[in-house]
């Protein structure tokens, strides 16, 4: 969505920081997000109810900070130095997907927050349909498609109901029940994550298809042995 419209504006931020970092590969900072999602799931899937919970939220929320700062960082000096490369491209959004899946797993097995863990698996199923419409649009000859909901809409999500979970468990405030189910931040954040990655999808898919229409129009597709799938 328009969150991703804000990259521009990002990058201008941090250009004090990029203007000291001419010698770091990108895929160094690419490869470093790893274990800071690594930590941000350990405290979202472990964080409990109560004081020590909101502890863990913290932790939580500083730590997929972090690995947005670093994802953000890996991108923007490739451009700025002329390191941009097909690996890194792939290594990128490689990454980006398991740490995407990471966390939202992470918090649909926290059972103190989360009764059924295959809302989770709902949610990180069609997030990651919404990715692969982005990467297939720009497989068969359109630009990468971001529309729908992003991964950066994605990220602040999450940090707004860590934040929300944060204060819930040092208020300790009881869950919402509605419909037969008990409501909560993080409960939302699955929720929210499952109908955006379907949403995405769908935009995305009707996006293409349209431009491919068009652009078949101009330049049809030829029949070759590396465009034509045969079904087994």
């Amino acid at each position: 969505m328009g969150l991703e419209r804000l990259r521009s504006k990002w990058e201008v931020l941090i250009n004090p920081l990029i203007t000291r970092m001419g010698n770091v590969p990108p895929s160094v900072l690419t490869w470093s997000t790893i274990p800071l999602a690594i930590l941000a799931c350990y405290f979202l899937l472990t964080a409990e109810r109560g004081f020590s919970g909101g502890i863990s939220f913290i932790l939580a929320f500083l730590f997929i900070i972090l690995t947005g700062v670093f994802d953000g960082l890996d991108g923007t000096i490739a451009r700025k130095y002329g390191k941009v490369s097909r690996y890194g491209d792939f290594l990128d959004h490689t990454i980006d997907r398991i740490v995407d899946i990471a966390l939202i797993l992470a918090i649909s097995y926290n059972s103190n927050w989360i009764l059924n863990p295959i809302w989770g698996w709902s949610a990180a199923l069609s997030t990651l349909f919404g990715s692969y419409m982005g990467t297939q649009a720009q497989s068969v000859g359109l630009g990468r498609n971001y529309s729908g909901f992003g991964r950066a809409d994605r990220v602040v999500v999450t940090l707004i109901g860590v934040f929300l979970s944060t204060l819930q468990s040092f208020l300790e405030i009881s869950d919402f029940h509605w419909l037969g189910v008990e409501w909560n931040p993080m409960v939302l954040v699955i929720f929210t994550c499952t109908l955006g990655g379907i949403y995405t999808f769908t935009v995305r898919f009707f996006s293409a298809g349209s431009d491919l229409k068009m652009l078949d129009k101009q330049e049809p597709l030829t029949h070759t042995e590396s465009t034509t799938k045969v079904d087994e």
